[in-house]
């Protein structure tokens, strides 16, 4: 097993957690959980895609940002706004402990969700 499938397989397994949070009714531990769900496929995201263009494109990134202006030159995703928007919902997250910004950011995860939904679709054999 290659890196980029190792990384792939905890992105999808993460990837089914976070989905599964955001089915259940929000309350202040649901949006919480979320959130930390979140993070963890936002890095576990971006990791994967750094393999995977690294093992399919010999390309090289270092940050999330790099390695989405990479996927969007190489037409691995198309560009989005979302992305950006992604990106910066994962920095605000390190402020979640404010109730009404971990709110906002709660608000912006199904968004996120799709995106990364459609990422894990564009890196499948």
């Amino acid at each position: 097993m290659t890196k980029f499938e190792s990384i792939r397989e905890d992105f999808e397994n993460a990837l089914k957690r976070f989905e599964e949070i955001l089915q259940e009714r929000k309350n202040d531990i649901v949006r919480d959980s979320a959130i930390k769900r979140f993070e963890l496929v936002f890095d576990l995201l971006w990791k994967t895609l750094k393999a995977f263009l690294e093992d399919q494109h010999s390309a090289t990134c270092v940050s999330p940002q790099s390695c989405f202006r990479e996927a969007f030159r190489l037409g691995v995703i198309d560009y989005n706004d979302g992305w950006i928007d992604v990106v910066k919902t994962r920095n605000n997250t390190v402020h979640a402990y404010d109730a009404k910004l971990a709110d906002e950011v709660y608000a912006k995860l199904p968004a996120a969700l799709s995106l990364f939904k459609k990422l894990k679709d564009a890196l499948q054999p």
